[in-house]
């Protein structure tokens, strides 16, 4: 939308309602950001107002004349004496969604889509421009407009790789916010991180684990049988397999298996079946529950392009093991690798950022609050613990990826948490020059 009609759109429209309120008075605060294109949206309850932004980003921050692309955030205001979370969203957001954290500051919150995912995208991006720095820059640029409007303590959070991206937010600028609190947030130091396998060789009972490799043992040994099903499954449900072969996504699905059962828990330990006893299409119907086919075929391929380009190139992720399985994979050699980079680019992975990042957590990185849940898989690789800072670690026992949240703590734990955060904020606002 250019500036004329915008102007116009609000001088016809939006005047009237400044002069009824504060919603009124937040729009003409929005106005005057420079860069920052608004409309208003659905109010989440217990909020004043809500817009969906566009805000103007160079694609390359330290040379502005490579051009500009929009990135889409959200805006979720209660009240200007209110503090702020900033939700440093991994992949895109369609749509609004309020944080528990936020409701449990009773704060204003800002939900920002990660550069080069969904809708905050240049006209023909250039991956050279998709790294933390270029990523983190963007939300300091957003907390600097921003923080014009939002005088009160700023807490970043995230979960998955939004966690991940509020840790290097923090990192890059630590003085943006009182505290930052990543959910699930691993910090993956090489581009298959051996972590994952001691977790995977170690977490639950000997039993579960053994249950886990015999699904894997009796999938890979009747192929021949379980391809047609899967075939006919994936023609059913539009899957495309061009990027990868259907046989390709197979293999990888039935080594993805044991990392998808205990990082999800779409399924217990007493839900998997024998793999001596049952039938091979109950087999099949417990692995398409737990990990399936739909996150190897095109469309998966393309929305995690961007993810993917992260991880090889400075994020870092995970392999697989193959040694119990010689002489099975037909498709696959190795110990393949978990990422599938755009159109196949060569990975060209430098530690050197997360190693450093990783120091930081261990000896300087203070006010952080690191929620993981204990049988979740992305916990081997998250920030350990350390009392060298003054930071918090909370590793919630039975939780997984989707369930290692404030609210299901106990309320010892929860108190605490908010206790220790309101006082970071506190100390922030008497600090503050």
């Amino acid at each position: 939308m250019h500036t004329i009609h915008r102007s116009l759109f609000f001088i016809l429209f939006l005047a009237p309602a400044w002069l009824l309120g504060q919603p009124g008075a937040l729009e003409m605060k929005l106005f005057n950001l420079p860069d920052v294109v608004f409309k208003k949206i659905d109010v989440p309850e217990g909020f004043e107002a809500a817009y969906e932004l566009q805000v103007r980003q160079p694609i390359d921050h330290e040379d502005p004349s490579k051009g500009y692309f929009y990135q889409r955030a959200y805006l979720s205001h209660r009240s200007f004496d209110a503090p702020m979370v900033i939700a440093t969203e991994g992949y895109h957001r369609p749509s609004n969604r309020v944080y528990e954290l936020t409701n449990y500051l009773d704060a204003n919150q800002l939900d920002v889509e990660h550069r080069y995912f969904g809708a905050s995208l240049p006209d023909d991006p250039d991956y050279r421009y998709l790294n933390l720095k270029q990523a983190t820059a963007d939300l300091h640029r957003v907390r600097e407009l921003f923080g014009q409007l939002y005088s009160q303590p700023w807490v970043s959070t995230g979960i998955s790789k939004g966690g991940q991206t509020a840790i290097f937010y923090r990192y890059y600028y630590p003085d943006d916010v009182a505290a930052s609190v990543p959910y699930v947030a691993p910090l993956n130091l090489e581009i298959k991180d051996k972590r994952i396998y001691t977790f995977l060789d170690t977490i639950g009972s000997d039993a579960c684990r053994e249950a886990i490799r015999e699904v894997q043992l009796r999938l890979l040994k009747e192929r021949e049988e379980a391809l047609p099903r899967l075939e006919w499954y994936a023609r059913g449900a539009g899957y495309k397999f061009t990027y990868l072969s259907l046989e390709e996504a197979f293999e990888y699905g039935v080594l993805e298996y044991p990392f998808s059962f205990w990082q999800v828990g779409a399924a217990t330990c007493a839900d998997i079946p024998d793999a001596d006893e049952a039938g091979l299409d109950a087999i099949l119907e417990h692995f398409m529950t737990v990990t399936g086919l739909d996150l190897f075929t095109d469309e998966s391929m393309a929305a995690y392009a961007s993810h993917y380009w992260q991880a090889g190139t400075e994020m870092g992720y995970y392999g697989y093991e193959t040694e119990d399985f010689k002489g099975l994979l037909k498709a696959l050699s190795g110990e393949p690798s978990a990422v599938f980079m755009p159109g196949k680019a060569p990975m060209t992975f430098e530690p050197g950022l997360v190693r450093k990042v990783y120091d930081w957590t261990q000896t300087e990185a203070d006010e952080m609050i690191y929620i993981n849940g204990g049988v979740d898989t992305w916990s081997a690789t998250g920030v350990p613990p350390t009392n060298a800072v003054d930071s918090r670690w909370y590793i919630m026992p039975g939780k997984d990826h989707t369930n290692a949240r404030i609210k299901n703590m106990s309320e010892a734990d929860r108190e605490q948490l908010l206790s220790t955060l309101r006082k970071w904020m506190d100390e922030k606002m008497k600090n503050k020059p």
